[in-house]
């Protein structure tokens, strides 16, 4: 049926009446949506109108006992973003404390949300995170006591179970101060030295064993507090204090001295993180690619002026790791002229790496399609066909300028998918068959390889009675 489209523009010259008729009609039997147009029409009446009905609203949620499906889930993430930009818009710009007094319950909602329902996908959690953003966004407006709203931060990191209060700190740290930050190092100071609570070992009532619960209630008692004096360090520049949370040895694992290094070097105590990423450096762990280590190495060296040191460690990534971005940066550290000969040394290097699908990969990222061919027509032989990841672009790319090296790279797939009869990828295989003919006639020559006549001819011999591969190409 033509007729008006449904815009904007066109439903505001029906009139008011009508679209208050046809509301009422939409959000019959929907409670959701029935609270919304509420908490729209209490607006009108100020900040304490629509905080009544938020109040209401988060006590019905907190009554709440029954199971959350996943369906379930998402409707209630949707009304607590849309509960967040209630109070951040219509209540937080009139009266700032009162909307962080909102958003803050509102973060208090989560546990009792959690309990209820599976938030594997993490629905829930993203909609508690975009609530902590707004109050970050309302902190410097706020006319709270730093020190009492230390204490409720304190609180509610303390027992915080689904992390809604995991960036409390930073996220109040305008509103906070130095006296707050101050107080709350205090509290989370005199809660470490503290025996054990009451409350801290109720948490951990379901284990039996008396010792055994200690123990669990202490690791995460001081977990919660070495996460608050790691967020006043930060936060007071106070690079001792993060690291006295870390034994030496820890210190050196991969995981935590690059972000060590920073700090010092932020504080301009270069030579110490040195030092200390010195002592992190793999000495023969070949196998994972400590990349995070490795640029911490390399900003230490830069900002104590060891150019020579810094080009050496660079050069070393490379021929490691074949890491381009090391690579780029060595060549712009050396004397002009000084670069042409490296150039050449790395792409032999490359030229000559095992296993080539690293060179390959390489030459992709790099990007070098030229050297990519001189790979692949000097050393095709050993070229795995699984690495799909790397040869699919990479043949992408050959294609315009040298077509014989992307036919190369597709039968090694097609080879591979064949002959380990993987029936998961014969779709694919057969689009890189296809691809093979359609480069065809821009080969003149092909090197000795068998022409697509003679290869296609070879694969039906050699495995004409798989089936789901031929009814794929034919």
């Amino acid at each position: 049926m033509a007729g008006k489209a449904l815009n904007k523009a066109n439903l505001a010259a029906l009139g008011a009446e009508t679209l208050a008729d046809l509301l009422l009609e939409c959000v019959k039997g929907d409670a959701a949506r029935q609270r919304r147009v509420r908490m729209a029409l209490a607006a009108d009446l100020g900040p304490e109108a629509v905080a009544a009905d938020v109040r209401k609203r988060f006590a019905s949620i907190r009554r709440g006992r029954s199971f959350i499906s996943r369906k379930t889930q998402k409707t209630l993430a949707k009304e607590l973003a849309d509960l967040t930009t209630l109070i951040e818009t219509r209540i937080a710009p009139e009266a700032p404390d009162l909307g962080f007094e909102l958003l803050w319950a509102q973060l208090h909602l989560a546990a009792g949300i959690h309990e209820r329902t599976d938030d594997s996908r993490g629905t829930i959690g993203d909609a508690m995170a975009g609530t902590m953003e707004a109050v970050a966004r309302l902190a410097p407006t706020l006319t709270k006591d730093p020190e009492a709203l230390a204490e409720d931060v304190f609180e509610a990191v303390s027992v915080d179970g689904y992390g809604a209060f995991d960036h409390a700190v930073q996220a109040l740290a305008d509103a906070l101060g130095d006296s707050g930050l101050a107080r709350l190092k205090s509290l989370a100071e005199t809660a470490r030295a503290a025996p054990l609570s009451e409350a801290d070992l109720m948490l951990y009532g379901f284990i039996t064993d008396p010792g055994q619960r200690a123990d669990r209630a202490r690791v995460a008692r001081d977990r919660t507090v070495a996460m608050i004096l790691q967020d006043v360090a930060d936060l007071q520049g106070d690079v001792d204090a993060w690291l006295a949370r870390y034994t030496p040895e820890q210190l050196t694992f991969h995981t935590i001295a690059p972000e060590a290094a920073a700090r010092l070097l932020e504080a301009g105590r270069a030579q110490e993180a040195l030092r200390l990423v010195e002592a992190a450096l793999p000495n023969d762990d070949l196998w994972l690619d400590k990349a995070d280590l490795d640029a911490a190495h390399f900003a230490c060296l830069e900002a104590l002026g060891r150019t020579e040191d810094l080009r050496a460690a660079l050069w070393r990534r490379f021929e490691t790791r074949l890491c381009p971005a090391a690579l780029r940066r060595h060549l712009k550290l050396l004397p002009d002229f000084d670069d042409i000969e490296a150039e050449e040394a790395a792409r032999q290097h490359v030229l000559a790496f095992a296993p080539v699908e690293a060179a390959l990969g390489f030459a992709l990222e790099a990007p070098d399609m030229t050297l990519a061919a001189e790979l692949v027509m000097a050393r095709h032989a050993e070229i795995d066909g699984e690495a799909y990841e790397v040869l699919t672009p990479l043949a992408d790319g050959l294609t315009g300028a040298h077509p014989l090296a992307a036919v190369l790279l597709w039968r090694a797939m097609i080879d591979f998918a064949l002959s380990r009869a993987r029936a998961g990828r014969y779709g694919h295989a057969a689009r890189h068959l296809a691809a093979c003919a359609a480069a065809d006639a821009e080969i003149m020559d092909y090197a000795g390889h068998p022409t697509h006549e003679a290869y296609l001819s070879g694969l039906r011999s050699a495995h004409g009675r798989k089936s789901g591969f031929w009814r794929r190409v034919d």
